[in-house]
């Protein structure tokens, strides 16, 4: 439906890539999962982006052909972007960028973040006639947007702890931060709630998700900024774990 291909799979566990090499999301399955409840923390979708705006407009023809049904369309001026969720509730953004020239920003130095509707029939022009062959080699995971129960508590966990930059606020109830200069990496809300607790641990959802860092030494100057916020850094052999404020959980790994 979505065009992954599948990487690796056993008996709960199933990898899903799109250029046959990097695994972009890995799905579990719990035997005694049950529905994540509303106005609780967690995930509010993770952002499939996909190369340019051609790759967008055969994903969702593809979509509309298929008949599954589509929550949103829209227009964030930075990027155009269609919205679903899969089976389970997990909601997920596939989207294209505009060309980075073309981000607008406010008096403020904040990207200007809008949401208007989806030129629809303007973006299904772009589609080629070629057959639907699933997402692109070149796709990855763009962006994740997380519920949390407070705003200024993730403040200090992203941006003091983690290092990212703040891009752009909307009020006291949403923040969106980034790396590098992009418009956003990560987006944070309170739409579900301020104080939102966390959902039940056997809760479909996001179990964790990954920063991919460029060495160790970055990587470790990302743990020390989380120590000294009094952030919970929690080491294995072969991984490095934190949780935000609101019990969102991260992974630190190293690019390979």
């Amino acid at each position: 439906m979505i065009g992954f291909r599948l990487l690796k799979q056993n008996q709960h566990e199933a990898a899903l890539t799109a250029d046959g090499v990097t695994p972009l999301v890995v799905l579990e399955e719990k035997a005694d999962a049950v529905p994540k409840p509303p106005r609780t923390t967690g995930l509010y979708h993770f952002a499939i982006l996909v190369p340019d705006r051609k790759s967008l407009a055969e994903a969702l023809l593809h979509l509309l052909q298929t008949g599954y049904p589509l929550q949103g369309a829209s227009d964030h001026l930075f990027s155009e972007a269609i919205y679903l969720a899969d089976p389970d509730g997990n909601g997920i953004e596939i989207y294209a960028d505009r060309p980075m020239e073309k981000w607008e920003k406010t008096a403020n130095g904040e990207y200007k973040a809008v949401t208007e509707p989806l030129d629809v029939n303007n973006l299904l022009a772009q589609a080629g006639t070629e057959a639907w062959s699933g997402l692109p080699m070149h796709t990855r995971i763009g962006h994740i947007h997380l519920h949390v129960a407070h705003i200024e508590e993730a403040y200090a966990f992203y941006v003091q702890g983690l290092g990212f930059e703040p891009t752009t606020r909307m009020g006291t109830h949403a923040l969106f931060v980034s790396a590098g200069g992009y418009h956003h990496h990560i987006g944070l809300n309170t739409w579900a709630g301020v104080g939102a607790p966390k959902p039940p641990v056997n809760a479909v959802g996001l179990r964790v998700f990954s920063i991919v860092l460029p060495n160790e030494a970055e990587r470790e100057k990302v743990v020390e900024r989380l120590q000294h916020v009094g952030a919970s850094v929690r080491r294995s052999e072969n991984s490095i774990l934190t949780s935000d404020p609101s019990g969102n959980e991260i992974e630190l790994i190293i690019r390979q």
